[in-house]
């Protein structure tokens, strides 16, 4: 079987079992464990899928893996991007906050009171609903398998019928001046509601630059009225020159 013939065979197992053990993978594609190890680094070098112990993961359940490891991640970073983000949000009386932990770190910083606000994902939800005088939102849909957030069709085509002042949102990954994400059910809502906000803000550490973990075209950076990062080196401010950044 040929190196690609490998690969795809893997993906569209992965797209059944969403995880699958090297063991398994080697019975079924009649080779060896070491090949099928190698098969998995590069497919994880390439972006295409996540590793985990003794397997491979579906990028659609590793970009929900538990939100509350992906909160313990670059902790400083995120919430650096919040503070600097913060001066910056402009006045508003609906807002859509995705479902990644940096705009989450900024929404515990808004003064939410008396504004309405939709977002799909749980922990956000749950944190907010101790705002007196909120008009808070959750769209129905699937619950992630990790139970982070609400995503499918079902939950796009309900934000579809809303408008917001603001969207604020991050991503998986930063690519020569564009945004990516793992799935294309978050790509999917993400893009929803871009195209139903009055303003975008695009807040992201440092760690999503140069990022190729991600393979879903989310939008351009230069799409988004703002974008906020904890820090950049100089060749990151060179490369994205010309751009409305805050660092």
């Amino acid at each position: 079987m040929l190196y690609s013939e490998r690969h795809n065979q893997i993906l569209q197992l992965l797209k059944k079992q969403k995880n699958i053990k090297v063991r398994e993978l080697a019975k079924i594609l009649f080779v060896s464990e070491s090949t099928v190890r190698r098969d998995i680094t590069e497919m994880h070098r390439l972006g295409i899928i996540e590793r985990n112990r003794g397997g491979a993961v579906s990028l659609d359940i590793a970009e929900e893996t538990s939100l509350y490891v992906r909160m313990n991640e670059n902790t400083k970073n995120k919430e650096c991007a919040a503070v600097k983000a913060l001066p910056h949000i402009p006045d508003f009386h609906s807002v859509f906050i995705d479902s990644s932990t940096t705009a989450l770190a900024l929404a515990h910083r808004l003064k939410l009171a008396y504004k309405t606000v939709v977002t799909n994902n749980l922990q956000t939800a749950m944190m907010l609903s101790k705002t007196e005088n909120i008009n808070l939102i959750i769209p129905g849909g699937n619950i992630s398998s990790a139970g982070v957030s609400v995503t499918g069709s079902w939950t796009s085509k309900q934000l579809s019928t809303l408008n917001f002042d603001l969207m604020i949102t991050s991503c998986a990954s930063i690519l020569n001046g564009s945004a990516y994400e793992k799935s294309l059910e978050q790509r999917e809502i993400k893009l929803t509601v871009f195209e139903h906000s009055a303003k975008r803000i695009m807040i992201a550490d440092n760690t999503k630059l140069n990022n190729k973990k991600a393979i879903y075209l989310y939008r351009n950076l230069s799409d988004f009225d703002l974008v906020v990062f904890d820090k950049l080196s100089d060749e990151d401010k060179e490369q994205l020159k010309g751009l409305s950044v805050i660092c």
